[in-house]
Parts: C-alpha cells; structure tokens; sequence
C-alpha cells in the first residue's frame, strides 16, 4: 500500500505523458509513451507497482522548485555536511523549441546528481514493473546500463553507476559515493518495439539533453506566457501546468496524468482521468487564454472535430474521448493493485464516457467564441460541427441527464446544464456570421429567451433563497456560482448576490473551502472539498465587486498548493491534505480564471 502524501510529488512532461516523482526522489508513476498506457512505474497505487528511485542516505533535509520557466524540477538534498542536486525531466525532441513543444518527444527519462558541497552517498534502486505491477520483467545488465523486457514495453537505464543484480532478481540497485563537483546521470528510455533494442546514452549526453529541454520549456514560456496581472507566477507556474497536459500528436488535453487517487481516504470514488473531457479540455483553453497564447486552440478543435465528428449527422455529443480520438472507454478494476492509501478498486477506464451531459455544447462553443481570433477563419467542416452544437443545444436542453459531477443516479434537470445550453446558443448567436448560420438566428435567438425564463422561474427557489441544483430542488450546488461569469446575470444582481451566500454559509467548510453539492449522488461514501468550486467562489466574490473578499477566497484555496506549486482535485476536510488526481487540470484552471478576474476587478 502506498503511504506517500500526494502533495510529495512533482511532475515532469513531455506532452505525451507524465511522470511524478517525490521529494525522496522516487519517481512513482510513469505512463509510457502515452498518458493512458499502462504505468511501468506505479507505487503511488501500490507498493509492489514499480519505482526509480535515487535517494540519499540517512536524514535528509528537502527544498526543491522548478527551474525557472520550466517542467523540469530540482530537488536540493542536505545530509551532513553533503549537498546533492537531483534534477528530473522528461526528454523533448532535440532542437524543438517554442510553439513545436512536444513534437517527436523520444519517452525518456533523464536524471543527474550533482554533489555541490561535502560529500554524499546515493541508494539506487531501479524497479520497473509493466502493466500497472502486473508484469515483472526480465532484467540484464549491459555495458552502460540495464534492460527490462516485460510486457509491451522496453525500457533502457544508462549510467555508469556499478549496477547490481542477482539472476532472477526484480530489482537493479548501486550504491554511488558523490564528492564535490562530481556527478552521475540517469536515462530510461521506453520502447515499444520488440526488434529495437533501448538506445543507451552517454554521461555527456544525458546532460546535454536535460539542457535542451530546460531551453525548450524556456522557449515555450518566452513566447507563450503573457500575463502580467496579480498572483502572476502563480498564474504561470499553472499555465506550463496545463500545458504539459496536453497530448501533442492530438491536441487531446488530459483532466490529470493519474487514475484512481481518491475523493476519499479509502473511499470507491477511484477515477481514471487520463482522458478528454470536452469540457475539461474546453475550460483548459479558455485559462490558457489568460495565462499564455492558446496555440493548443487550433490542434484541439481539429481533434474534436475528428473524434466527435458524429454530432455532424444529428448524433449526441461524447463528452469525453481517449487522447488519440478513441470513444469507447469502458471502465474495468485492476484488484491486483491495493490502491493509494488502501483506497480501492483502482479503476482504468472511465463508465462516465456514455453519460448524457448536455452542458458539453455550451463549454465548448463558449470556449471558440472566446478564442475566435486565435483560430482565425473557420473551414467547412469546422463550421458545420460548431452550427451542430448549437442545434444541438437547441433541441435537447428541456431533457435531463447527468450533469458537470457525472452523478450515478438518476438523471435530472441539472440547472448548470440549462445555463450551457444558454451559453452554446448566445455564442453561437454572436459568431453566426463567421458560421455562415444567420438563416438559424431566429430559432437560436428564442431557444435562448425560453431557456433563460425557465432558468429564473424553475432554477430559483424562493424557500431556500438561491439557485438551487436542479429544478424543483431544494439542494445547493456550487456550479451555480458560474452564473455571473457566463454573463447570464450580472455579479450583483441580488439573486446572484443571495446564492454566493448560501454557498457560503451552506457548501463552504471550517477552512474555508468549497464543497460542490451535499446532496446524494447514487455513491458510497463522501469527498473532499473541491478546489475548482472554491476558485469559482472567489472569482463570483469578484464579479460582485467584493474583491478583498475575493482575495481571501483565493489566497486561501492556494495555501493548499504543494511546495512546487501544484494542486489536486480536492482538500480532505479534517486534515488539509492534498486528495483525488494530481495535478489536476480543474485546480489550475480555477486559478488562472479567479486570479485574472480578481485583477480585472481590482
């Protein structure tokens, strides 16, 4: 069973995948070459699952950051009188820089110790274990490192360190005594050919990379990063976030690089969110508008455009897709794995892919309209598919269906839901030149007006004093605080004003965090606050002219960030502790959005 707190770890990216690797130096987690492959490195689900580790020994002091403008991490070690630097990245192509961030990305590891002061000694351990643990591979020392054949996958260890491995063994382990100024590198390198054999680097070389792809993140964020506002490095720091979980042969943006990290310290509500949300991967380029130049705009639409390509001959929108374009995700348990913290089943896959959630129209369409001038003129296909979702919209939003939180429960009359379907046809309405779709405009113009009555006459409930979930019900939900921000009211309008304080007193916990609803959902067990909701309530504070109120809101969701500056899905209410997928997309897009509207209103 994995112990490790989530908030220990830091990730690394090449946008195709991610790796987590803790503040002992222990990469845990490792899905190669995609975000959705089996893991070759999967401790953080189980114990027995696979690791790389390079730790000191003995009682260690940790600080560790980013290396400025960057995805590679640096972890200072202090033990005695010895300083080690380990720095962790995931390789990118060779000369690629800027906007080309993820093309021909080779799926390796790279890793180097560097002793500055005094004199330390480094515990190895290299435990690769294919098919989330369930294969443990066939490992052979070579001149310059290791392989380990298991599986579908190969990978290749470089080093110079003295390896050691019994015949039989699982586990390849050294011993490396560092002085000042000296130093050893570290590459994994994964394959999936059975006929091509790892290719093993140099010492010179591993370094030489890991150089490049500093310069490479460097490059992305010099000409991509262009906020200037308040909490700017926060901002920042969550754009290359966001950024690294984009899947660069696709334009797919993953909701977070982990499945099964738990809602719940020992809970079932275990979710596999390596995929692509329409919504998610919507709301995603909308806070890249904010914090860098959206170029993922453009690809995003194109692998939306293919994969849900359906929608074009009347059909539903999927909400969600695989990161290639696949559509059917059927979800299955992994029992081998004991689940982080003992929170099991371990799921991969996700049920939710065939789930009815009619908001989907109005999150993307809200999002093209929102990046129109990045995207520039719209072709044939591209415009027949977004005139789709706004018919869509238009025929479906009186139905019911899920809703934003994926219920496992019967459907409903989702409030949320309405609101998008109201977002998908007043952006449609605004862009119906550029769509070629004014003939459409009168349909459009009165679906919209029905939908809004029937939002401020069924949506509000006078009893509870408020926006209430669904219609007919008496139940809060924090989604409704996205009323002001989609230009539906305005942020002092006294019912949006009255429904931020029913949030506060009734959703919101001692720590001032924000639950997302408290009403039954069809599952066992309970969750953590959501952070997403609570950067929604800052950002809502804002629109309503509160702003000092609004930085406390948001200064205090932020406090939870780990020391490099990430965030998972939620807070565990009684401990604080980071819980649920990490980093997770929702998080730093509820960051970008609050922080920038905090400076707009300040």
């Amino acid at each position: 069973m994995s112990t490790t707190p989530i908030a220990d770890y830091a990730m690394v990216s090449d946008c195709h995948t991610a790796a987590l690797v803790d503040r002992r130096g222990s990469v845990d987690w490792w899905c190669t070459p995609r975000f959705d492959s089996p893991s070759v490195f999967g401790r953080i689900l189980d114990a027995e699952a696979g690791h790389f580790s390079i730790s000191p020994l003995g009682d260690v002091k940790v600080e560790r950051a980013y290396i400025d403008g960057t995805l590679v991490v640096r972890t200072v070690f202090r033990a005695g009188d010895g300083i080690v630097e380990l720095t962790d990245a995931l390789g990118l192509g060779e000369g690629v820089r800027g906007h080309d961030l993820g093309v021909d990305s080779p799926h390796l590891l790279l890793r180097r110790a560097v002793c500055t002061a005094g004199a330390a000694e480094l515990a190895v351990e290299f435990a690769p274990r294919m098919e989330y643990g369930l294969t443990h591979p066939l490992l052979r020392l070579t001149n310059g490192g290791a392989t380990a054949h298991g599986g579908p996958v190969r990978l290749g260890l470089s080093t110079t360190a003295k390896l050691e491995c019994d015949p039989g063994d699982t586990v390849i382990r050294a011993r490396v005594r560092l002085d000042a100024g000296e130093s050893i590198a570290f590459s994994v390198e994964s394959s999936s050919s059975w006929e091509q054999q790892p290719e093993l680097l140099a010492q010179d070389e591993i370094a030489r990379r890991l150089e490049d792809t500093i310069e490479a993140w460097r490059s992305w964020e010099s000409s991509h990063q262009a906020y200037h506002g308040e909490y700017a490095d926060l901002v920042r720091t969550s754009g290359r976030i966001l950024h690294g979980l984009t899947y660069r042969p696709t334009g797919a943006i993953v909701a977070a690089p982990t499945t099964s990290l738990p809602e719940e310290i020992g809970g079932v509500r275990n979710w596999d969110y390596r995929y692509s949300w329409v919504r998610d991967a919507s709301f995603t380029l909308n806070a890249l508008w904010v914090a860098a130049c959206p170029d993922e705009a453009d690809s995003f639409l194109y692998y939306l455009t293919t994969a849900a390509s359906s929608i074009s001959v009347r059909q539903e929108l999927q909400i969600m897709f695989g990161i290639g374009g696949e559509r059917d995700l059927t979800e299955r348990e992994l029992p081998h794995l004991s689940g982080w913290r003992g929170s099991a089943p371990v799921r991969v896959g996700n049920g939710a892919w065939n789930q009815r959630q009619l908001d989907v129209y109005g999150e993307l369409l809200g999002a093209v309209h929102r990046l129109q001038d990045v995207l520039g003129e719209f072709d044939d296909t591209t415009m027949r598919f977004l005139v789709a979702l706004a018919d869509a919209a238009a025929d479906v939003w009186r139905e019911t269906d899920q809703g934003i939180w994926e219920v496992r429960d019967e459907p409903r009359h989702y409030l949320y839901s309405k609101l998008m379907c109201w977002v998908a046809l007043d952006r449609a309405i605004a862009m119906a030149s550029r769509l070629g779709a004014e003939g459409r405009l009168e349909r459009w113009e009165a679906e919209r007006a029905e939908i809004r009555a029937a939002i401020l006459n069924e949506g509000w409930n006078d009893g509870v004093g408020a926006f209430t979930q669904s219609f007919g019900s008496t139940a809060l939900d924090a989604s409704n605080l996205v009323i002001p921000l989609v230009g539906f009211l305005p942020g002092d309008d006294p019912r949006v004003i009255a429904t931020i304080g029913a949030t506060e007193r009734e959703l919101t916990d001692d720590q001032g965090l924000v639950y997302r609803y408290r009403s039954s959902d069809g599952l066992a067990g309970g969750e953590g606050a959501f952070l997403l909701c609570t950067y929604w309530l800052a950002e809502a504070l804002a629109a309503a002219g509160r702003v000092e109120r609004a930085r406390q809101v948001f200064e205090r969701a932020t406090s939870f960030a780990n020391d490099v500056g990430l965030l998972s899905e939620e807070v565990e209410p009684t401990t604080g502790e980071l819980i649920g997928n990490f980093p997770q997309a929702f998080s730093h897009i509820g960051l970008i959005n609050a922080a920038w509207a905090i400076d707009q209103a300040g």
